[in-house]
C-alpha cells in the first residue's frame, strides 16, 4: 500500500511540474505521462525499503515555531558566509586556509543530524565531507581558525544544534 501511495504522489508531482502551461491547450502529452509513469515507478521500487522508522512529528506548534525561527537563523549565517566568502575571494591576497576538521554533534536522531550536515554544507566556506561514528562530523572549511575539535565544534555546530534539537529531538 504504502508502494502504491509513492506511486501516486510522484507521479502526481511529475505531472504538475511537466503540465504544458505554455501551449494553453490544457492537454497532456502521451510521452510526459509515459515518462512520469517510470519516474514514479523507479522512485517506489527504490524507496521501498525505506520505512521511516523515526518520524518526527513537525505539526506541532512549538516544533513549528522553532522552524520558523531556525529558517531565520539559517538564512541570517548564509548570508554572512556569503559575505566572508566574498571578502576572501576579492582580495587581493586571498586570505584562505582550507582544511578539514573534526566535530561533534550531541543530536541523537538522523534527521537531525541529516538536518544539520546540510545547514552546514548550505553555509558557503563550509561542506560536510562525511560522517564518522558516534556523533562526527567531517567538515571542509575555507578558513580552519583551528584544529582543537571542540572549539571547531563550538565555531560549526554550536550555532545550529541547538535549534535542531528543539525541532527534531
Amino acid at each position: 500500500m504504502r508502494g502504491i501511495c509513492r506511486f501516486v504522489l510522484v507521479f502526481g508531482v511529475w505531472m504538475l511540474l511537466v503540465w504544458p502551461f505554455e501551449r494553453g491547450t490544457g492537454s497532456i502529452r502521451i510521452q510526459d505521462a509515459a515518462v512520469g509513469v517510470g519516474v514514479a515507478l523507479i522512485a517506489a521500487v527504490v524507496m521501498r525499503g525505506t520505512r521511516g522508522e523515526e518520524r518526527t512529528v513537525l505539526l506541532g506548534p512549538v516544533r513549528l515555531f522553532w522552524l520558523a525561527v531556525y529558517a531565520v537563523v539559517l538564512a541570517w549565517y548564509i548570508v554572512k558566509a556569503n559575505v566572508d566568502v566574498a571578502y576572501r575571494v576579492l582580495h587581493p591576497a586571498m586570505p584562505i586556509r582550507p582544511g578539514i576538521v573534526k566535530v561533534r554533534t550531541n543530536l541523537k536522531t538522523a534527521s537531525a543530524v541529516t538536518a544539520l550536515a546540510n545547514s552546514i554544507t548550505l553555509t558557503p566556506g563550509t561542506l560536510t565531507v562525511g560522517p564518522g561514528a558516534d556523533g562526527v562530523l567531517y567538515v571542509h572549511w575555507i578558513y580552519v581558525r583551528t584544529l582543537d575539535s571542540e572549539e571547531a565544534t563550538a565555531r560549526i555546530v554550536g550555532r545550529f544544534e541547538w535549534f535542531l534539537k528543539r525541532i527534531f529531538e
